[in-house]
């Protein structure tokens, strides 16, 4: 594996970056490095965007900038991506259209959020698309303002982003997506030893003959997860292997029955495909995480990490998807719901690979539902997150799949209540009640900070109740306090 340092563009130059601890996260390598204190330290968990940058990449033929939480992505994944920081938006004495915009509307309160509100907001000022006051709200969602000052923030943000981008960053876009190019060489990117490094191979057989040799060693998609075990939890992480940079992980196809979703594909870039299937599963992703979660996060790290509170596996599993997994040279494919185990525990063997997701696309005759409940609407963990799709026939059930994350040690399906509703017509509200009611055959409920096991129980046999009386009803307009996104499906 070839071994040579990261490169990056920062400020129209390249730099290489060698000789690293391999957790060392892009907040620190400016901060302590480069002492560009601007970007900010705050929560250190990808939670208040006060550390927000944005990274630049070509994608489909254009540049476009991303924002992200600096605190917990490491320094090894921004490799051939541009790099802008705050410090890099004022065209000399000229503030950037952006910051000149929250200093007419006075935007600023205190001040040490507001790096990264600038930052955010560069990046959809970027975008060039006349954002409207939804596209700011949630490119801000994950910004919190710890001084309550969004009104003027909003109008700021209105007022920059309402037209094409007119700044030093859009002017020089083609010199900076032709630099990009130059960076991507393709190699396999090895940084250390045998002892400690930071690898990104470019291929999955060299990801899975790495891993094999290295089977202790931590893999990393888009760290928002494993960010927070070296915050937070202090591991030390000696080995670290980062799938971003595989090409057959990065892919996305799909026929006219299934998606296929590689394990390095983001949250951001699979939910136009996935929005598709159904009006909840849009509104779904655009509350999972916020803007910085969703465009380095992915949907294979969310299955892969085996968390009972993870969004995407109730879906999956409702779905009747299928994972993929490589160890060596050998491939298997297992259901998702089969994959986690235990709490903590899924069936994958030490060095074995998520490689991708197959999801079958909801047919004609099937209905889907998802709901998370959580104590805030945007960016927030699920207390309860449940997936249910059912198939009728004749106006009857004749198929049901519900599955539930935050129930139980591991996302599960409610076998019980699935059983209990065959053959029952979706408005027949005294067989749905006996349904419900056999929640607890099927799980020992989960009772800890976030919720009781009572709420949950309560919260689950309602959801449930409700899927069922909008696919009745055939509108969910009526049931609904969140406007809903996406293609319409089944109603």
């Amino acid at each position: 594996m070839t071994t040579r340092p990261i490169r990056f563009l920062h400020r129209g130059a390249v730099v290489e970056a060698q000789g690293f601890p391999p957790m060392t996260t892009v907040l620190d390598w400016l901060r302590l490095d480069r002492r560009l204190t601007g970007t900010k330290e705050g929560c250190g968990e990808g939670d208040c965007g006060a550390c927000t940058v944005a990274l630049g990449r070509v994608k489909h033929g254009r540049l476009a900038y991303e924002p992200a939480n600096a605190c917990i992505l490491l320094l090894g994944q921004i490799d051939g991506a541009e790099l802008v920081t705050v410090e890099d938006l004022a065209d000399g004495e000229r503030l950037h259209p952006v910051q000149q915009a929250l200093v007419d509307h006075h935007g600023s309160q205190c001040g040490f959020c507001t790096p990264g509100f600038v930052m955010s907001l560069f990046t959809l000022y970027q975008e060039g698309a006349g954002a409207d006051r939804d596209a700011v709200l949630d490119r801000l969602a994950g910004n919190l303002c710890r001084c309550t000052g969004y009104r003027p923030i909003v109008d700021a943000a209105l007022a920059a982003c309402s037209a094409a981008p007119d700044d030093a960053h859009a002017r020089r876009g083609a010199a900076t997506a032709a630099a990009l190019a130059a960076l991507a060489d393709g190699d396999d990117v090895f940084v250390g030893n045998e002892e400690a490094f930071f690898a990104a191979p470019a291929s999955l057989d060299a990801l899975a003959a790495l891993m094999q040799r290295h089977p202790d060693a931590t893999l990393v998609g888009g760290a928002t997860d494993v960010g927070l075990w070296i915050t937070k939890h202090l591991r030390a992480l000696a080995r670290i292997v980062h799938t971003g940079r595989v090409a057959e992980l990065r892919a996305l196809s799909q026929t006219d029955e299934a998606l296929t979703i590689g394990a390095a594909v983001t949250y951001a870039e699979a939910a136009p495909a996935l929005g598709t299937f159904d009006p909840d599963v849009a509104l779904l992703l655009q509350r999972l995480g916020s803007a910085q979660v969703r465009t380095a996060g992915t949907i294979g790290g969310n299955v892969a990490n085996g968390s009972p509170i993870g969004d995407m596996p109730p879906l999956l599993i409702a779905l009747g998807a299928e994972v993929s997994l490589r160890h060596g040279e050998t491939v298997r494919r297992l259901p998702v719901e089969t994959f986690f185990l235990a709490y903590g525990r899924q069936d994958r063997l030490p060095g074995e690979i998520l490689t991708s997701l197959t999801v079958p696309k909801p047919g004609a005759d099937e209905h889907l539902r998802a709901f998370k409940i959580a104590k805030r609407h945007d960016q927030d963990i699920s207390s309860v997150m449940m997936a249910l799709k059912v198939r009728l026939t004749e106006g009857r059930i004749n198929e049901a799949r519900i599955a539930f994350g935050g129930m139980a040690g591991i996302p599960k399906r409610a076998a019980a209540v699935e059983a209990a509703l065959e053959g029952v017509a979706p408005d027949d509200s005294a067989a749905i009640g006996r349904a419900v009611a056999r929640l607890g055959e099927d799980f020992s409920t989960l009772d800890d900070h976030r919720a009781s096991a009572a709420y949950r129980l309560s919260v689950a046999g309602n959801l449930v109740t409700k899927a069922l009386a909008e696919i009745a009803a055939g509108d969910r307009s009526t049931t609904r306090l969140a406007p809903l996104g996406g293609a319409s499906h089944a109603a």
